[in-house]
């Protein structure tokens, strides 16, 4: 594994006073990552902070010092791209959604497989309940199967887990990935956002559909991305329609927009200030990758009341695929299809900006 400290372009952030604008520059030294062979797909910090996990295409989920960026080790056993990752509250176990047709819980500690839950689909998502006693997985479209939400119990000794679901949602278009299905607050609903572009609230129990967006003021073109608030009061969504999108969770009232100018990937909430930041660009094969800045390979940071921009972070060569803000919310790391992680610890000056 290579560990590199570097600083080639550093955090820009636009202050403004009353009328005059005035900029802000944070120029922190990033830990530049490379552990994985292929580009990465999910970012995930443990409760605690002290730990990042990350996934790839190249089969094989990574495990970090969130403080310094050193490899701690890897979970083998994958034969196709992890798509997403959950982290038990206790981290001691760590469940992985894959390519090859199989959600698996590990120890996190010891790397050892503990169980495999086997589809006849890719699974595209994975999340524990607040409890960690059940996981809500999704998994893909695939030769005569439709695409669907999965509800695991995880049972307390790996010797007494068994891999039936005890309930299945089935999506409504079943051609159309559910790219991302997380639990609402207390387990009483699951949270669900994929390629047909709506947004649903489902029934964690009876399995009904309790709530979808509206089309007029909802996503456009596909979501690609969904993130919590660490109250679970709210949510963050992004899209392929070059927005994301801030909902309540329980009503699923529109609160907020943030508009780009290229498709967005990946989507986190700062726990501590009132900031979320986007990534995303266009798709590699269509630009240029010699210069970051060809595909505007930016990670963007909004004020999440006014729904400014406020700064950015570039760096990527290539579309930033994963985001994530570390518990305390005072570092943010970044995943990129050219096979990197990013990881920046904030200096004094970004807990000093203004709108």
């Amino acid at each position: 594994m290579t560990i590199e400290c570097v600083n080639p372009e550093g955090l820009r952030f636009n202050q403004m006073k009353s009328s005059s604008h005035q900029t802000l520059e944070t120029r922190m030294r990033p830990i530049l990552m490379k552990g994985h062979e292929r580009p990465l797909t999910f970012l995930r910090y443990n409760r605690n902070g002290d730990l990042l996990f990350s996934c790839a295409k190249d089969h094989t989920p990574t495990v970090w010092f969130a403080d310094n960026g050193e490899r701690l080790g890897t979970y083998r056993g994958h034969s196709g791209a992890v798509w997403c990752c959950d982290i038990s509250r206790d981290s001691s176990r760590l469940i992985t959604g894959s390519a090859d047709q199989t959600a698996k819980l590990w120890d996190v500690k010891s790397g050892k497989e503990l169980f495999t839950f086997k589809f006849g689909a890719p699974a595209r998502s994975v999340d524990f309940s607040v409890d960690d006693h059940l996981a809500v997985i999704t998994t893909d479209h695939f030769v005569g199967t439709s695409s669907a939400i999965h509800v695991k119990r995880i049972a307390e000794d790996p010797e007494d887990q068994v891999g039936d679901s005890v309930l299945v949602l089935q999506s409504p278009d079943g051609k159309k990935k559910i790219n991302r299905a997380v639990w609402g607050p207390l387990n009483q609903t699951i949270v669900s956002g994929g390629e047909d572009a709506a947004i649903r609230i489902w029934d964690a129990e009876t399995g009904k559909l309790l709530k979808q967006s509206d089309e007029e003021v909802g996503h456009k073109e596909a979501i690609t991305s969904l993130c919590k608030a660490a109250d679970d009061s709210h949510f963050l969504t992004g899209s392929h329609d070059k927005t994301a999108k801030l909902w309540d969770m329980r009503t699923l009232t529109l609160i907020k927009t943030y508009t780009t100018v290229v498709p967005v990937n990946a989507v986190a909430m700062s726990p501590l200030l009132n900031h979320v930041v986007l990534g995303g660009g266009q798709d590699a094969s269509a630009v240029t990758t010699t210069d970051h800045r060809a595909g505007k390979f930016e990670a963007k940071f909004y004020d999440t009341i006014l729904q400014e921009e406020i700064g950015g972070v570039k760096g990527h060569f290539g579309p930033i695929n994963a985001l994530a803000f570390s518990p305390d919310g005072k570092s943010f790391s970044s995943g990129g299809e050219d096979g990197y992680v990013r990881l920046h610890h904030f200096d004094s000056n970004y807990f000093n900006i203004k709108i």
